[in-house]
């Protein structure tokens, strides 16, 4: 049975490969690749140059503000225009503001500009991942794909993207140490004009083109254009993900400092990484008859129970371990959650969903990085870990409390004509 579900799993991958074609995978992970550099290198960058952690601290933190704030625009004007307009004007204007944040901090400039740079690269991002999502999604959609082909390919972009947000950071350090932060920030910004550029011509970019709406209603309001309430427990779910991810980031930094092995940290967390992404390239085998509900919400329940040994944890073997394990519910809980957001969501909004969701993540990561931090100085690792456990309680209860749409609950298998284009609630708002 084992074997017969992997060999299913790796058919499945192919026919997703052969909907994007072998180089589109290939462009949007060295695309997203600087996401994860800049946002690593930056406080890297700032505290070499400046010799302060505070206004390291600040320009990492001007950074996520400006993704969690512009990523849903983004979205939106892809929605409206197309990627292709769109994409590569980012991707060149993210590439510029890079270049300028890392002129800035070699020339030493005050806290607060560089803090203005930070959150220029972070607002003027392309939003790759979620604009692959959705490039994936369409692809499947109008291909007439199984559903089983539409979930793969959600589970071969999280891969990518948890890959790539271990080895931005890798690349980051390793730059950092045989030279300088900034070389790893300058490499980012060609990379994500280049690769951006690439991206957004690839020929699938015409899947993800404007869809015509529907007449206006009598509120003037689009029924192709609402946006459901469902959502909202969704991205509720993945900001509290990110800040377990953010409070677990705290504490093994924390910890691997408390033991002497501060260089370990980056380690320890990218070992998470690693079992997150193969845990999602074996979501492709779990059999249909799991619906998108229930996998909500076993994943969630597995990060709050596997999250739980982190409270007690006081060596570095023992860290690796739990952390290790703890990867495994990571990538499905992400997943599935994208899944979801894909069929509550009208197919004329999917960028701009998919772009919220990420910025609930980022915000999530960054707010429980700020606030744990000072947590873990003040009582140690056990108190950002079990911050961290909570929010993957609550997450949980999310799961358990929320309003699915009207296919999260049923078995993964071909929708009805039309049915993603139905709203997910009986009585939708703006």
């Amino acid at each position: 049975m084992g074997s017969t579900r992997r060999r299913g799993a790796r058919k499945t991958y192919r026919e997703v490969i052969g909907l994007t074609g072998p180089l589109l995978p290939v462009v949007s992970f060295l695309g997203r690749l600087p996401t994860a550099t800049v946002q690593f290198g930056s406080v890297l960058l700032v505290a070499r140059t400046s010799g302060s952690l505070t206004a390291a601290g600040l320009a990492g933190g001007a950074l996520a503000v400006g993704q969690v704030a512009c990523g849903p625009l983004v979205g939106r004007l892809a929605d409206r225009h197309g990627q292709r307009p769109v994409v590569p004007a980012c991707s060149l204007a993210n590439a510029l503001a890079i270049a300028l944040l890392v002129a800035g901090a070699l020339a030493r400039l005050p806290t607060p500009l560089l803090a203005l740079l930070g959150a220029l690269a972070g607002a003027s991002g392309p939003l790759i991942g979620p604009l692959a999502r959705t490039r994936l999604v369409s692809l499947a959609r109008r291909a007439g794909a199984p559903e089983r082909t539409v979930g793969a390919a959600l589970s071969l972009d999280s891969t990518l993207d948890e890959v790539s947000f271990v080895l931005g950071p890798a690349l980051v350090g390793l730059a950092s140490v045989l030279a300088h932060p900034a070389y790893a920030l300058g490499a980012a910004a060609a990379l994500v004009a280049l690769c951006g550029t690439g991206f957004a011509l690839h020929p699938t970019a015409r899947a993800a083109a404007p869809r015509p709406d529907a007449a206006p209603d009598r509120d003037g309001v689009r029924p192709a254009r609402r946006m459901p309430r469902s959502v909202h427990a969704l991205r509720a779910s993945l900001a509290l993900q990110g800040a377990m991810f953010g409070a677990c980031q705290a504490g093994i930094t924390a910890l691997t400092e408390r033991l002497g092995r501060p260089d370990q940290a980056g380690l320890v967390y990218a070992a998470m990484g690693v079992m997150s992404a193969v845990a999602g390239l074996a979501m492709a085998a779990v059999p249909a008859r799991i619906g998108l509900r229930a996998r909500w919400r076993a994943a969630t329940a597995a990060a709050c129970a596997l999250s739980l040994p982190l409270v007690g944890t006081g060596t570095l073997p023992a860290l690796y371990a739990v952390v290790t394990v703890l990867g495994v519910a990571c990538a499905p809980h992400l997943i599935t959650v994208f899944a979801l957001t894909e069929r509550a969501v009208p197919p004329a909004r999917l960028a701009e969903a998919m772009a919220f969701a990420t910025s609930a993540l980022v915000a999530g990561q960054a707010l429980a990085v700020a606030v744990t931090g000072r947590l873990a100085e003040a009582h140690g690792p056990a108190a950002a870990f079990a911050a961290g456990s909570a929010a993957a309680a609550l997450a949980c209860l999310v799961a358990l409390a929320a309003r699915p749409g009207p296919y999260a609950g049923r078995a993964p298998g071909p929708l009805p004509a039309r049915a993603a284009e139905r709203p997910a609630h009986p009585r939708p708002r703006p």
